[in-house]
C-alpha cells in the first residue's frame, strides 16, 4: 500500500494537493466494499480509519 501525493489544481501561485491511498483487490473484496462505495476517514489516536459512509 502507497500514499501518493497529487497536484489538485492550481490557482495563481498557490497549489492544492491531494492524496491517494492504493489498496491491494484482495483486501477491498474482503471488507465487501464496490467500486464507488462512499466512505469518511476518521482520525483515532493518530492513525486514520476508512470506513463506508451511512
Amino acid at each position: 500500500m502507497k500514499l501518493q501525493k497529487q497536484l489538485s489544481r492550481k490557482v495563481d501561485d498557490k497549489e492544492y494537493p491531494k492524496y491517494v491511498v492504493t489498496i491491494p483487490p484482495k483486501q477491498i473484496g474482503e471488507v465487501g466494499w464496490k467500486e464507488g462505495t462512499e466512505l469518511i476517514a476518521v482520525v483515532e489516536e493518530g492513525t486514520i480509519v476508512l470506513r463506508p459512509k451511512k
